[in-house]
């Protein structure tokens, strides 16, 4: 049987500073991502190219959102590139950034 999902009762919503990045390749990605997290009231901050661009390189993102993410200037970090991979690396040699 299909029932809608009731939101949880008693929680109440914290809305949360997130930081995105990404290469050209998730560019368009991160891009609907933010859309959707403003929509819900979240305050997005953008490390990176406004539109996409084939030469950048997405370390030259990813470690100023994965440094924003330590020293705590965003709560959350988003970081995309073509595979997810190495963003992930990129993003777990920042010291104090948690686990991406």
């Amino acid at each position: 049987m299909n029932t809608p999902i009731e939101p949880l009762r008693g929680l109440t919503r914290r809305l949360q500073r997130v930081g995105m990045a990404a290469d050209h390749g998730g560019w368009e990605l991160k891009e609907f991502l933010a859309g959707k997290l403003r929509e819900a009231g979240h305050e997005v901050t953008g490390f990176g190219d406004r539109k996409p661009d084939l030469d950048d390189d997405y370390p030259d993102f990813i470690v100023p959102l994965a440094r924003a993410v330590a020293c705590g200037e965003v709560e959350r970090g988003v970081a995309i590139c073509g595979s997810g991979v190495g963003a992930s690396v990129c993003a777990n040699k920042v010291g104090g950034c948690g686990r991406v």
